[in-house]
């Protein structure tokens, strides 16, 4: 049997100084077909050297290098003779670094604009003069640094794109991540293959490959338990690792109380007809609805959600015997929101599944998602065979509608929850013509208005309505659903759903904003 690839050897980095799209960059260059990490632009030289990286991505970020505390990168990253490639931020603290000007500039680029070769080079190949790219900086080079050419200008950009004359360090002062830059990805893909001189290891089928292997070397003859909860994460991890050791995997299903309405029957029916792994069903509702009775701080909730989740299979775990691991569905997106190592951004939330899990457990965690963006684990559970139904399902997160339930959680206020998020899903998330839609849900909002219903006054609840559009869950933005559709289901939630008078629609994006209100 031939050793699985092992994409880890071409592994990128990209070092984060706090730009909203780092994320992004990361994402593009594992479509590309290769593996990168992020990692806090203060990362030690001795860490980038034991990680052997085929070349090295500086992001964006909000500072100004002219600033006396502007966060800055260890100096010998330029002298390990890897590919470097600054973008924006990037650019301006190469150009600092070897002792070229930056300062303000009298007029801030931002938006659209169109550059223009100066020299031909293997990182612009494909780009023609006056071709778009995307703009978003004040500060820019007054001077170049010595040793450097000049590769592209823009009309208030001079040094749009530069390179070291004797080495592998560049720098734009553009965005090729985003998509405003149409041959953004044909950039990067210059910078990754011809300048990095990467084969493209990274593909869902290696990876399918390595994380079995990976999963057996690791578990050995122990057991695994997996906590399933009928969502794309887990699905994919109950797969991947039954494929990697069988019967040593016993799936748990936990019932918390705050599903939504009929999920329990729709779990159980697709596991046990479609995937045919074994399922045991853990019916804990009042457990957890009496853990979380009076709780009204989203973070509590989501730490008592966690460690009862963790009690519960911890026990079943005794019941099965030799069980050492808990396979679950953590995401790249999750460590990166749920820890603030990643870079200098602050800590955003805890997700039960990283940030709201108890210190000490007696289980070890077994993650082999961990690594990958929502739409690359869709990508892998087509490669492992799941049904579309289950791979398209929309992301609902672990603490369920606790955190869509703003403030106390009661069984009462559940009910008008469950009943209208129903209604919700009826309207949108099993239309077919909504299919590019990421999330759409319901929040029941802890004040009460009135309201004229059959010519009497009402004192109820108000449900806000909450679609986004994204691909990933890092940013996202609100769906413009037609005015028939938004009626439809504002009508049918007041008129269905008793206890409820008001119905409004979100429309803040994220960022600011975050998908979920809790």
């Amino acid at each position: 049997m031939r050793e699985p690839m092992d994409y880890h050897k071409e592994t990128v980095l990209i070092l984060d100084f706090g730009s909203q799209y780092t994320q992004l960059i990361a994402r593009k260059v594992r479509e590309l077909g290769v593996y990168c990490e992020i990692y806090p632009y203060h990362i030690d030289l001795q860490k980038v050297m034991s990680l052997n990286p085929k070349g090295i991505i500086l992001s964006g970020g909000p500072r100004s290098v002219t600033e006396s505390d502007a966060p800055v990168c260890d100096e010998g990253i330029f002298s390990l003779n890897i590919p470097v490639l600054g973008i924006c931020y990037g650019l301006q603290l190469i150009a600092r670094f070897f002792k070229g000007k930056v300062d303000k500039s009298v007029k801030r680029e931002y938006g659209k604009a169109h550059i223009f070769l100066d020299e031909a080079d293997r990182l612009l190949e494909g780009v023609r003069d006056g071709d778009v790219v995307w703009m978003s900086h004040q500060d820019k080079i007054l001077k170049m640094p010595k040793g450097f050419k000049t590769l592209a200008h823009s009309d208030n950009s001079p040094y749009a794109a530069i390179k070291v004359v004797d080495g592998k360090i560049y720098g734009v002062q553009f965005h090729p991540e985003v998509h405003h830059t149409p041959k953004g990805k044909r950039i990067l893909k210059n910078f990754l293959y011809k300048i990095c001189r990467v084969k493209g290891l990274f593909s869902p089928k290696s990876f399918v490959e390595l994380a079995i292997d990976n999963i057996r070397k690791e578990v050995g003859k122990g057991n695994v338990i997996c906590a399933l909860s009928g969502g794309v994460d887990s699905s994919v991890v109950a797969t991947l690792v039954h494929k990697a050791i069988g019967e040593k995997l016993y799936c748990v299903f936990v019932n918390n109380g705050v599903l939504r309405k009929n999920e329990v029957q729709e779990v159980l029916e697709a596991f046990k007809d479609k995937l045919h792994i074994n399922l045991k069903y853990v019916n804990a509702e009042d457990m957890f609805l009496n853990a979380l009775k009076g709780v009204r701080d989203p973070e509590k909730k989501r730490k008592i959600i966690g460690k009862l989740f963790i009690r519960i299979f911890e026990e079943e775990a005794e019941k099965l015997g030799d069980v050492r691991y808990l396979a679950q569905g953590t995401l790249y997106p999750d460590v990166i929101e749920s820890t603030s190592f990643k870079g200098p951004s602050a800590t955003i939330k805890s997700h039960h599944n990283v940030g709201g899990l108890p210190k000490k457990m007696k289980l070890k965690l077994l993650e082999p998602l961990r690594e990958l963006f929502k739409d690359e684990v869709r990508i892998v559970g087509k490669e492992l065979g799941i049904p579309d139904n289950i791979i398209y399902r929309q992301p609902f997160p672990g603490p369920g509608l606790a955190i869509r339930i703003i403030g106390n959680v009661s069984r009462e206020r559940l009910h008008i929850l469950k009943e209208a998020d129903s209604i919700i899903r009826d309207e949108i998330e099993r239309n077919g013509r909504f299919k590019h839609i990421w999330q759409s849900f319901a929040i029941l909002i802890p004040v009460k208005t009135v309201g004229v219903m059959g010519d009497e006054r009402t004192y109820a609840n108000v449900i806000a309505l909450r679609v986004v559009e994204s691909e990933d869950a890092m940013t996202a933005d609100w769906a413009r659903i037609p005015y028939e559709i938004l009626d439809a289901i504002a009508r049918r939630i007041i008129n269905e759903v008793s206890g409820v008078n008001r119905v409004v629609y979100d429309i803040s994006s994220k960022p600011p904003s975050t998908i979920e209100w809790e």
